[in-house]
C-alpha cells in the first residue's frame, strides 16, 4: 500500500467492504463514529477534532448576541462580506494553495505568520492538509477522506470521522507526515508526543494560537465597531465553519455527475465548476483537480479569483517569492475545445 493511502485514522465501519467495494455507511453509523471520536474521556487522542467542533460551538453564542440584541443592516452586510468573502478566500489562500500544495512561497516568516493569521482560527491545519493530499490521490474512490457517493453527513462530519492522521504510524512514517506539513510553521509533537496525543500538533501550543489569534481579532474589531462589529464578525464566522463543511459535497456533484463540456475539463474524477465558491472564495474546484499545484485556478476571462489576486499582490510587495501559474498551459491545451477525449469514473 503507498504511504499516502495509510497516514489516516480508518472509521470502523472502514473505507470498503470485504470485496474491495465502497461501502456507504448508514446516517446512523456515521453519527455514532462522530460523537465517539469526539469523546476525550475514552481516547484523549480525539483532542484535536473535538477542539475543531468547540470552536465552532464557541462562536455560535456571538451570533445569537448580533442578531437578537446589536442587530444592524450593516453589521449584517459586512458580516457577510467577512464570513463568505474574506474567510472563503483565506481558506483558499492558506489551507489550500500554501499548507497543503505549495503553490507559492513566502520570502520570510513574517508574511506566513500574516498570512496565517488575517482571519480567525478555526480549522486546524493538520486536519485539513494530511487528508488533502488523500483526498486528491484517492479522488472519488474508497478511502477518499470525503467520498461525495457516502452522502451528505460522510462529507459534513468528514474532519472528525475521516480525516484524523492514523494513530499507529511508526516513526519513519510520523516524520514523512512532519516534512509534508514542515512548510506550515507548526512546531511538531515529538514522536513520543505524538504517541501521547495521537497528532502532529501539540494541544497546548495549538490552544494558546488560537486564544491569541481570537483575543487580538476580538480586541480589534471592538475598538472599530463596538460589541455590534464584533459580535456580527465572530458570529459569521460560525456560518462560514458549518458551511465550509458542505463544500466538497457540492463540489464534488453530491455524487453524481454533474460535469458540463466546455466548463469542467478534468474528468478522472467527479469535481466541477461552481460559481458562488468560484467568485467568493477564488475555488474553481474543477480547473483545481486538474493542476493542483497551481496558485491560481480561475484560468478563464470569467473566472474571478479573489485567492490569486492575494497570492499576486504579495509577490508585486515582495512577501511571496515564487508562484506556479498554471494558466498559460490550461488555456494552451483547452482553450475552444470540446472535451472529445472524455474518460468515465
Amino acid at each position: 500500500m503507498a504511504f499516502i493511502h495509510s497516514i489516516l485514522e480508518p472509521p470502523s465501519y472502514g473505507w470498503k467492504d470485504q470485496s474491495g467495494n465502497f461501502s456507504k455507511p448508514s446516517n446512523t453509523t456515521i453519527l455514532r463514529e462522530f460523537f465517539s471520536r469526539l469523546n476525550i474521556i475514552k481516547d484523549k487522542k480525539n483532542w484535536l477534532s473535538l477542539m475543531s467542533w468547540v470552536l465552532v460551538l464557541c462562536l455560535i453564542p456571538f451570533l445569537g448576541i448580533f442578531l437578537f440584541k446589536y442587530f444592524s443592516w450593516t453589521g449584517l452586510v459586512i458580516a457577510f462580506f467577512y464570513s463568505m468573502v474574506l474567510m472563503g478566500t483565506h481558506g483558499t489562500i492558506w489551507h489550500h494553495r500554501y499548507c497543503t500544495h505549495s503553490a507559492y512561497t513566502f520570502t520570510n516568516t513574517f508574511w506566513r505568520f500574516l498570512t496565517r493569521n488575517l482571519t480567525l482560527r478555526i480549522i486546524p491545519e493538520e486536519i485539513y492538509v494530511l487528508s488533502h493530499h488523500v483526498h486528491h490521490a484517492l479522488s472519488d474512490t474508497p478511502g477518499d477522506p470525503y467520498f461525495a457517493q457516502g452522502g451528505f453527513l460522510y462529507c459534513f462530519l468528514a474532519d472528525v470521522n475521516h480525516q484524523p492522521i492514523a494513530r499507529n504510524l511508526s516513526e519513519d512514517q510520523y516524520n514523512r507526515c512532519i516534512s509534508m506539513m514542515s512548510h506550515v510553521g507548526i512546531q511538531p509533537n515529538t514522536f513520543s508526543q505524538y504517541q501521547k496525543w495521537g497528532t502532529i500538533a501539540n494541544p497546548y501550543r495549538t490552544l494558546l494560537g488560537v486564544t491569541l489569534n481570537w483575543s487580538f481579532w476580538f480586541i480589534t474589531f471592538y475598538l472599530i465597531g463596538g460589541i455590534t462589529l464584533a459580535s456580527a464578525i465572530f458570529g459569521s464566522a460560525s456560518i462560514w465553519a458549518v458551511g465550509v463543511r458542505t463544500f466538497n459535497y457540492e463540489g464534488h456533484g453530491k455524487g453524481k455527475d454533474k460535469r458540463r463540456e466546455g466548463i469542467d475539463y478534468n474528468y478522472k474524477d467527479m469535481s466541477i465548476n461552481q460559481l458562488w465558491p468560484g467568485y467568493v472564495a477564488g475555488e474553481w474546484h474543477n480547473n483545481h483537480h486538474l493542476y493542483p499545484g497551481s496558485a491560481r485556478s480561475g484560468f478563464q476571462s470569467h473566472q474571478l479569483d479573489l485567492a490569486w489576486c492575494y497570492i499576486k499582490f504579495m509577490h508585486f510587495i515582495g512577501a511571496v517569492s515564487t508562484y506556479r501559474d498554471s494558466k498559460k498551459d490550461f488555456l494552451k491545451r483547452y482553450n475552444n475545445q470540446k472535451n472529445t477525449h472524455k474518460t468515465s469514473l
